[in-house]
């Protein structure tokens, strides 16, 4: 997919709200909208005819999932995201960042990303920002959402100092390199 097959334009302003269109490879998005979320890659209980019924235009689902699930590199080899979910509209992925920061007791995290152990079985992953967008990319979304780290509430001064400057380093890393 180039970088041509995507634009945005907004259609109607006023103060700081706005309508726009946003053109994917996979169709077209009216903003704002509503994303039903789809975590595994399909919104529980509903077929894709049922979330199209909605007027849902874009499904959300979640790399993190994706990812210890059936596994990035699975979805690539069956066609992208949506041949696995039969989903033909636009798609999103979300890095997982807020997985990985629900799982506090078994995640480090550091300027290079976070280690953590899945919390599927325990094995023992390395989510940087490179390693972030290579699985998104094979998973095929139309829109990819970048690694974050989230700050808990209530968090200190030097907890909240920590994370913002390891979500700078992340994006600096991320800009260099991808």
């Amino acid at each position: 997919m180039g970088m041509a097959e995507f634009s945005f334009r907004t259609s109607h302003d006023s103060g700081a709200a706005r309508l726009g269109v946003f053109q994917t490879p996979h169709g077209v998005v009216e903003t704002p909208t509503f994303m039903p979320v789809g975590t595994h890659g399909a919104v529980r209980t509903l077929t894709v005819q049922d979330v199209a019924s909605t007027g849902a235009q874009m499904v959300l689902a979640n790399a993190y999932h994706l990812y210890l699930r059936p596994g990035d590199q699975m979805i690539r080899a069956l066609g992208g995201l949506h041949a696995f979910t039969r989903w033909r509209g636009p798609m999103l992925t979300d890095s997982g960042g807020f997985q990985v920061f629900s799982l506090a007791k078994i995640r480090t995290v550091s300027e290079q990303g976070v280690e953590f152990r899945s919390h599927i079985d325990g094995s023992l992953h390395q989510y940087t920002p490179e390693s972030v967008m290579r699985v998104e990319r094979n998973i095929g979304a139309d829109v990819i959402m970048q690694l974050d780290e989230l700050i808990a509430a209530g968090a200190d001064v030097f907890c909240v100092t920590r994370c913002n400057g390891t979500q700078l380093a992340l994006a600096r890393t991320l800009s260099r390199r991808v």
